[in-house]
């Protein structure tokens, strides 16, 4: 079973960047495609990025143009760059394969405006 531990989220205001960082652990993690999901109280969780096995992305309209993930294979982490931040972006974002194992804690992004 696959474990996800999400990092790198804080309080940033519009217009700035975070990293976000998520580390898996699993002897599968190269095998399956992987996106970053983010949730807000009441309202379902979106996958708002993906990345194949091979490096192939795919964003959500609202992270087009502003994020970027990508993997390491040979470190087992994934990684979600946001720029140009909104407050609207502010969930808590987590990461999981496309079909999902257990979630992770996920970690807090907050933008203020």
């Amino acid at each position: 079973q696959v474990q996800f531990v999400e990092s790198g989220g804080g309080l940033v205001q519009a217009g700035g960047s975070l990293r976000l960082s998520c580390a898996a652990s699993g002897e599968t993690f190269g095998l399956n495609p992987i996106g970053w999901y983010r949730q807000t109280p009441g309202v379902r969780r979106e996958i708002i990025a993906a990345v194949s096995t091979g490096g192939g992305t795919n964003y959500a309209e609202s992270a087009k143009g502003r994020f970027t993930i990508s993997r390491d294979n040979a470190k087992k982490m994934v990684y979600l760059q946001m720029n140009n931040l909104k407050p609207e972006d502010t969930a808590v974002y987590y990461c999981n394969f496309l079909t999902p194992e257990p979630w992770g804690q996920g970690t807090q992004v907050t933008v203020s405006s």
